[in-house]
């Protein structure tokens, strides 16, 4: 007998009313002023709560940055992954992957850099740091995934996946790279991986 489906109290529609509100705030404001002009206050203000409430969803500004950043890295890879479905190369089913992922984090190229700080030497005791790092993985086994259809990379896709992951992220994360546009970034990382699958 099927259960009935569990009604969401309203304790938990407020938690989630908030964390909208704060996620929109911090969102709109990063990506107008960048993630260093910023206050909590501000994002408090904007979000209509105390700061101490805002505190109880995300202890820092790191944390908050996460948060949003995590919404649109999490979209980019489910767009991602299903261009790579209908992408028959290997190459290019890896690279249609990768590249809404380089596209959402050079959306604001200063708090792109510092979400991929903060996912490194972020705390990963907190919860949207762990999230972050959660999609990390979930690139990586996408990538596997797409590494698997040819028999040449099949017992070494996982680790050929960490690299590829790597190479992407290290492509984004450089002072160098500041200015460059995201196909020129994404011409490097394709240059690199073309390397590292002997194409």
């Amino acid at each position: 007998m099927p259960t009935a489906p569990q009604r969401v109290g309203r304790r938990e529609r407020n938690k989630q009313e908030k964390l909208d509100r704060i996620t929109a705030a911090a969102s709109e404001l990063f990506a107008e002023h960048g993630v260093d002009e910023v206050t909590t206050q501000q994002i408090a203000e904007k979000a209509d709560i105390g700061t101490g409430t805002l505190f109880l969803y995300a202890k820092n500004k790191g944390e908050l940055l996460l948060l949003v950043q995590n919404s649109t890295y999490a979209d980019a890879l489910v767009e991602g992954k299903a261009a790579a479905e209908a992408a028959p190369d290997v190459l290019d089913a890896v690279m249609a992957i990768i590249r809404p992922v380089v596209a959402c984090n050079r959306k604001q190229i200063h708090n792109g850099r510092t979400y991929l700080r903060e996912m490194i030497f972020g705390d990963p005791a907190e919860p949207h740091h762990r999230e972050a790092l959660g999609l990390t993985v979930q690139t990586e086994e996408a990538i596997a995934e797409v590494l698997r259809r040819d028999p040449r990379f099949g017992a070494d896709a996982d680790v050929l996946a960490r690299i590829v992951s790597a190479v992407m992220f290290i492509g984004m994360a450089p002072t160098i790279n500041i200015g460059h546009s995201i196909e020129e970034i994404l011409d490097e990382i394709e240059a690199k991986i073309k390397v590292l699958l002997h194409r």
